[in-house]
Parts: structure tokens; C-alpha cells; sequence
């Protein structure tokens, strides 16, 4: 009974195997649709090469108010926060010390000064009774050296009246440099000493300002050697204008210029301060802002660009993008890239003009492939009716 069940059964599972192998290489032999991707076709471009560097600003001119002779305050003549001229009077210090202390220093001058007419007559009738022998050589040469000696007591007194009228000027106060001057850390009353540590008050030049960017040396490098070589037209260090953004994003009207770069390196960040000027002619520049510095090192006439969604990176951290060559099929390169412009890379190395660089489909092919191209963007083709 077994064996003529397996005996009728043979022929049926025969018949399926050969059913399928026969549907398995139908489906071998199905060619496999080419793969479809999107390229853009570079063409150069003319493009502003800018550098854009985070920074603070900072005051061109500062400079602290501090007496320089002791007494009591009087006066305060100036209102906080107000611009300031160089030479106007700030603090008043009782003068009553001073005023009398050059008064005493005129009045020993004037005695003095009063008897060296006589004396200096003296001198020159002793010298012409030496001649005649009427007076002695020790006699002429005693009221010689009282004629120096009353001379040279008139110069250190006139110097005592100088220096007692510099210290009556010192109490008054005034500002060293033009500017907006901030708070006054004393009040009429208070006791000023000479040159003490503490200032009474800060004036800062804001018709200028400067912005301080610190940046990896390297980067500064870069845009030094781009300028000196005038790699981009008009990138020359004399003709470097930087532009500013505020905190907010707004841009500043007013351009500035490179000034210089520090001249040594923080070892500890390895970064260096890059300072630009900045007109601020209505003192929208406050010090202690935040801002972004755009550097203009130029305008490159033939830039060849290529959007960031075309550029991926190898293993080892290398810049690659698939280009479609003249064989329809796909080249890897790699890519020497030098910053990003908006939403771009500015490429210096492995691609060219005409080069139909892939943007989409990437992970559906592999170097060497061949593929369908269409351009990137196209509106997909409506599919047939069945």
C-alpha cells in the first residue's frame, strides 16, 4: 500500500519542482531598472568671499579721572552718563590749602627778588674798586658769591611758586580725553587723595569703537595669507572692509577696516585677537556688545559651488561628492573644500565646470554604476494610465 502511494505522488512533487524553477528564472531574467538620480550641472559663479568672526567691542580711548592732590571734594560739575570735552572741569577740590601755599611761595620770592638789585650794583662797584686797587680780592669775591647765592635762591623759589600753582590747578579736575563718562564713585564731601587707586570716574571715546574677535590662529592664517597674496580681486590688506552684524541679527550701516592681529597666540586655546575699527558717530556700539564681524577678503569671479546635500564625508574625514561622467555612469571625487557660502560649499579642488554633480539618489548608487540623470528639481513625469 506504502509503496504505491509514493509511487503516484512522485510524479505530482516532480512536476511542482520543475514549475518552479522554471517561475525562479523568468525572475533571473528580468533586467533590473537602471537607477534614476538627480544632478545640478556646475557652472561658475561670481561670489563675495567673506570670514564671519564673533567678537566684543570695546571703547577705542579709555581713560580713569583721579586726583592728583589731597582735600576735601566741593563740587561735582558734570552729569553722569553725559559726553564730556577734554579739559572740562569734572570735580572741584578745595582750593583754600593751595591758594595759600602759592601765595607764600610769591611772597619769599618777592623778598628775595627785592634785594638783588643791590646786591648785584654791590657786585659791580667791587669790581671796578678792584681795579684800582681800592678794595681787596677777598672783599670783591665775598659779595660775588652773595650775588650767586641770592640768584639761585630766586630760581628754587620761583620753582616753589610753579609747583604750588600746579598743585592749585590739580584741584580742579579735569577730563583727560572727549567722551561719555560714566558713574561718579564719590560725592561733594568726600575726601580725594593723590593718585589713589580707586578713579572717581571712567571716560571711553565711543566715536570709535573697536571689536575684538579671538580666533584659532589657523583660521586667521588663512585669511592673512589670502589678503597678502590678493587670492580674491580687491583682497588686499589696505583694501579690507569689515561689516557687522548685531546681536540681533541686525546689519550696521557703518563699515570698519582690519586694524591688526595680536602678536602672540593664547598657548592654552591656541587662539589669537583679530581688531577691526568701527565709525560709531551716534554710539549705537556700546563697549561690551556682542557682534559678528563679516571680513571681506574679495570677490571670486570663477567659484565653483556645490550645495551641501551633494557632499558627504569618507571614513577618514575627507570631502567626497558622485559625479556623473560623459558614459553616464558614476565617479566618486574627492574634494578640497574652503568654507561654506549660504547653503553651499566654495570647492577649490576636484570638481570643474560642467560636472553633473549627484544631489539625490545617493544611496542608491555605487561608483561605477550606471544611471539615468535628470535634473535636480524636475517634477517627476505623471505615471500612465492603466
Amino acid at each position: 500500500m506504502k509503496n504505491d502511494y509514493r509511487n503516484r505522488m512522485l510524479p505530482i512533487v516532480g512536476a511542482l519542482v520543475a514549475g518552479g524553477l522554471m517561475t525562479g528564472c523568468g525572475k533571473k531574467e528580468q533586467a533590473r531598472p537602471t537607477p534614476e538620480v538627480a544632478v545640478v550641472i556646475l557652472q561658475p559663479e561670481r561670489v563675495a568671499i567673506t570670514s564671519e568672526l564673533p567678537g566684543r567691542t570695546s571703547a577705542y580711548l579709555v581713560a580713569e579721572v583721579h586726583p592728583q592732590v589731597n582735600g576735601i571734594v566741593q563740587k561735582r560739575l558734570f552729569t553722569e552718563g553725559a559726553d564730556v570735552k577734554e579739559g572740562e572741569v569734572l570735580y572741584q577740590i578745595d582750593p583754600r590749602p593751595y591758594q595759600a601755599a602759592v601765595d607764600t611761595a610769591s611772597a619769599a620770592l618777592a623778598r628775595v627778588e627785592a634785594n638783588l638789585p643791590a646786591i648785584r650794583k654791590r657786585s659791580e662797584r667791587f669790581k671796578e674798586l678792584l681795579a684800582i686797587n681800592a678794595v681787596g680780592q677777598q672783599d670783591y669775591d665775598d659779595v660775588t658769591a652773595a650775588l650767586k647765592q641770592a640768584e639761585a635762591e630766586a630760581q628754587a623759589l620761583k620753582a616753589g611758586v610753579e609747583s604750588a600753582q600746579i598743585n592749585l590747578g590739580y584741584t580742579r579736575i579735569t577730563a583727560p580725553i572727549s567722551g561719555r563718562i560714566g558713574k561718579s564713585s564719590v560725592t561733594p564731601g568726600a575726601l580725594a587723595t593723590a593718585y589713589q587707586g580707586a578713579a572717581f570716574a571712567t571716560i571711553q571715546q565711543l566715536d570709535q569703537v573697536y571689536v575684538d574677535s579671538p580666533q584659532s590662529s589657523a583660521i586667521l592664517l588663512g585669511i592673512q595669507r589670502n589678503l597678502a597674496a590678493n587670492r580674491y580681486k580687491g583682497g588686499t590688506p589696505e583694501q579690507a572692509k569689515v561689516k557687522l552684524l548685531l546681536e540681533d541679527g541686525t546689519p550696521y550701516p557703518q563699515t570698519g577696516i582690519l586694524k591688526f592681529s595680536d602678536v602672540s597666540v593664547d598657548p592654552t586655546t591656541g587662539s589669537q585677537i583679530l581688531r577691526m575699527v568701527f565709525p560709531n558717530p551716534h554710539h549705537v556700539l556700546l563697549p561690551g556688545m556682542y557682534v559678528r564681524a563679516v571680513v571681506e577678503e574679495g570677490i571670486a569671479d570663477q567659484a565653483i559651488l556645490v550645495p551641501q546635500q551633494g557632499v558627504t564625508r569618507d571614513p577618514k574625514g575627507n570631502a567626497i561628492a558622485m559625479v556623473v561622467d560623459g558614459s553616464g555612469k558614476v565617479e566618486q571625487r574627492t574634494l578640497k573644500v574652503d568654507r561654506a557660502i549660504g547653503a553651499k560649499w566654495l570647492v577649490t579642488e576636484g570638481l570643474n565646470s560642467g560636472d553633473k554633480v549627484v544631489l539625490e539618489g545617493l544611496q542608491k548608487v555605487r561608483p561605477g554604476m550606471a544611471v539615468t540623470v535628470v535634473p535636480f528639481g524636475a517634477k517627476p513625469a505623471p505615471a500612465a494610465a492603466k
